[in-house]
C-alpha cells in the first residue's frame, strides 16, 4: 500500500516545478493512440478523440490563437459545451501558455459579460449556439475588447473567425508553452453572497491536489469507463471532468444532451460506466423515475458532490445499484477536499467524510479560530500549514476580500461550511455559513438573482433565499415588495421568474416568487437572511 502522503509530494514534486507545461501534463507526455475522451450525442453515437488528434488539433488552433496575438498570461474564455471542441479550445489555450475562463453555456448574455469584463479576455470560443449571447445590446456593448471564434463550419457575423480557420494550413506540433507551478491556467468565477461574482486564479500546481481527488477520491483506474455528468463551465466539471482525466491519461465521457433520467441510464449501459460521479439532484431524478435497472449496466463506482446527500438517497443507490454513492466535498477556490473516498487504500475510514490526502481539514469554534471540541458543531477549516495541496491564496479579483477566506494570522482556510469532527477525524457537514443557495447541484448567489429581478420594474425591494426540496434539495424563492402601481399576481410572477433566465440564467430561475409587504431588516437596513429562511 502506497503511502498517500508521499504520493501527493510525489505529485508535487512533478507539477509545481519552473518546467511545468499544461499541455505537456494534460496531453503530450500520453500514447498518442490513446483515447482521451469520447463525445456522446443525444442519439448515444460515441466519437472517440486520441491523445495525437487532440495534440495536433490543438497545435493548428494555438498557432491560428497566436496570430491574433495571444500569449502566455493573455485570457481565453470558452462558451463551448462537452466535448471535442472544448478539449481541443483548453489545451490549445494551455500551449501557448494562456489563461483559460470557463463560460457556462447556461448563461444570459449579462452573466457572460460580467465574467468577460472581469477576466479582461481577448477572446471568446463559442459554440455557434452560443454566439447570439455576445451581440451587442443592453449588456455587450457594440465595440466589445474581445474576438469571438465560433467552432461551427463558417463564420457567423463580421469580424468572427472560425476554430476550423485558425487552424487551417497550420501542421507540426506547436511546443507547448512552460509555465511554471505558481502561474494560472485557469481563472474561473465563483457565486457567492457578498456581490458579484468573484474569480479565482488556479495555479498549475493545484494539479497536484486535482490528481490525488482523481486517484483517491474517485478511485479511478487505467481500466474505468469514466463519466462525470457535470458541467465543466463550473469548478467541479472542470477540475474534474476534463482535467483529471486528461492529467491522469484517463478516457472520459462528455455527453453533448440535456440531463434526462432514462438517457443517463442508456449511456450507463451502453457504454459500460464503471465510475459514474454526478450532482445529488441526478441520483434524485434518476430515484424518482427509475423503477428497474437496465441489467447492463457494470458501475462499481458512484460519487456525488455539491450538497450532502440524504439517507434516503444512499439507501436507494445502495437497493438499486448494489453500490453506495460515495459523498465528496470541496469548493472552486480549492478543489475538492474531504470526501467518503472510494480508494481501498482509504476506504477503512468507515461513512464519514474524512480529509483528502493533502489537505488537514478541522472544525474550529464559532467564534475563535481554536479547534472545536470533537463532536461540537463549528466552521469547516483547512489548516494551510499542514495542507501541501492546498493551492488557493487568494481571488484574483471581485468584491469578496481575499482576507475574509483567512485567519487573520492567515493558520487557517475558512471554508464559509459548518459541520462537525469526531474522534477518528470524521467530518460531518451541515450547511453553508453565507447565503450561497445549493439547488441541482448548483450554486447560486442571491446576489445575481436579485440584481436581475431589480431590473424589472416592478420591483422595489427583493430578498432571495433557498427552501427544502425533495428533488433538488434547495430551491430558491424570493421575497418580493412592489413598487407603487403594480399589483401581486400569477402573471407577474411568472414575468419576474423569466426575468431572472433571461438576465442570468435559467439554473436560477426562482422556483417560487413570494409577494410581500416588506422584507425584515436590521436597525442598519440589512436585510436580516436568516428570518427568511426560518
Amino acid at each position: 500500500m502506497a503511502d498517500p502522503a508521499r504520493r501527493v509530494a510525489q505529485w508535487l514534486a512533478a507539477y509545481d516545478t519552473a518546467e511545468a507545461s499544461v499541455a505537456h501534463l494534460l496531453c503530450d507526455r500520453h500514447d498518442g493512440d490513446s483515447v482521451a475522451l469520447t463525445e456522446i450525442g443525444p442519439d448515444l453515437v460515441g466519437r472517440d478523440l486520441t491523445y495525437g488528434e487532440l495534440a495536433h488539433r490543438s497545435s493548428a488552433l494555438a498557432q491560428g490563437l497566436a496570430g491574433l496575438g495571444v500569449g502566455p498570461g493573455d485570457r481565453v474564455a470558452t462558451l463551448v459545451g462537452k466535448g471535442h471542441d472544448l478539449a481541443v479550445a483548453a489545451l490549445a489555450i494551455w500551449r501557448l501558455g494562456a489563461v483559460m475562463v470557463p463560460l457556462f453555456t447556461g448563461f444570459a448574455p449579462s452573466a457572460i459579460a460580467l465574467r468577460l469584463r472581469g477576466s479582461a479576455a481577448t477572446v471568446v470560443i463559442a459554440d455557434d449556439d452560443q454566439r447570439p449571447k455576445l451581440d451587442p445590446g443592453e449588456d455587450i456593448p457594440a465595440a466589445a475588447p474581445w474576438r469571438v471564434v465560433t467552432t461551427g463550419p463558417a463564420p457567423l457575423r463580421p469580424g468572427d473567425t472560425t476554430t476550423a480557420e485558425l487552424s487551417h494550413g497550420h501542421t507540426g506540433l506547436l511546443a507547448p508553452a512552460a509555465t511554471g507551478g505558481h502561474a494560472p491556467f485557469i481563472q474561473i468565477h465563483t457565486s457567492g453572497s457578498a456581490g458579484p461574482p468573484t474569480s479565482v486564479d488556479v495555479p498549475v500546481r493545484a494539479l497536484a491536489a486535482f490528481h490525488a481527488y482523481h486517484h483517491y477520491g474517485l478511485d479511478a483506474r487505467p481500466d474505468d469507463v469514466y463519466w462525470n455528468a457535470t458541467d465543466p463551465g463550473w469548478a467541479y466539471g472542470l477540475y474534474y471532468g476534463l482535467v483529471s482525466p486528461l492529467l491522469t491519461g484517463q478516457r472520459s465521457l462528455h455527453l453533448r444532451a440535456g440531463f434526462d433520467p432514462e438517457l443517463t441510464l442508456e449511456v450507463l449501459e451502453t457504454f459500460a460506466v464503471t465510475n459514474f460521479t454526478a450532482a445529488p439532484t441526478v441520483y434524485r431524478a434518476l430515484r424518482s423515475t427509475v423503477k428497474t435497472l437496465p441489467p447492463g449496466i457494470v458501475v462499481r463506482h458512484l460519487s456525488s458532490t455539491g450538497e450532502p446527500l440524504t439517507p434516503e438517497i444512499t439507501a436507494w443507490a445502495h437497493d438499486t445499484f448494489g453500490v453506495a454513492v460515495h459523498d465528496h466535498y470541496g469548493q472552486t477556490e480549492i478543489g475538492m477536499c474531504a470526501g467518503v473516498h472510494n480508494h481501498p487504500d482509504l476506504a477503512g475510514a468507515g461513512p464519514a467524510m474524512t480529509a483528502l490526502p493533502g489537505f488537514d481539514v478541522r472544525v474550529l469554534d464559532p467564534l475563535s479560530d481554536s479547534e472545536a471540541a470533537p463532536g461540537a458543531f463549528g466552521r469547516l477549516a483547512v489548516r494551510v500549514d499542514t495542507s501541501p495541496a492546498m493551492w488557493f491564496t487568494g481571488y484574483h479579483e471581485g468584491p469578496l476580500p481575499s482576507s475574509r477566506r483567512f485567519s487573520p494570522d492567515g493558520r487557517w482556510y475558512l471554508t464559509g461550511d459548518t459541520g462537525t469532527r469526531d474522534q477518528a477525524a470524521g467530518l460531518s457537514l451541515f450547511s453553508r455559513d453565507d447565503d450561497v443557495i445549493l439547488t441541482s447541484g448548483y450554486r447560486v448567489g442571491p446576489y445575481d438573482v436579485e440584481s436581475a429581478l431589480l431590473h424589472h420594474p416592478a420591483v422595489a425591494e427583493v430578498a432571495v433565499h433557498g427552501e427544502p426540496d425533495e428533488l433538488r434539495g434547495r430551491i430558491i424563492a424570493a421575497r418580493v415588495v412592489l413598487n407603487d402601481g403594480f399589483s401581486p399576481s400569477d402573471e407577474l410572477a411568472a414575468r419576474l421568474q423569466d426575468t431572472v433566465e433571461t438576465r442570468f440564467a435559467a439554473h436560477a430561475r426562482p422556483h417560487r416568487i413570494i409577494f410581500v409587504d416588506a422584507l425584515p431588516k436590521t436597525p442598519s437596513g440589512k436585510i436580516q437572511r436568516l428570518r427568511l429562511r426560518a
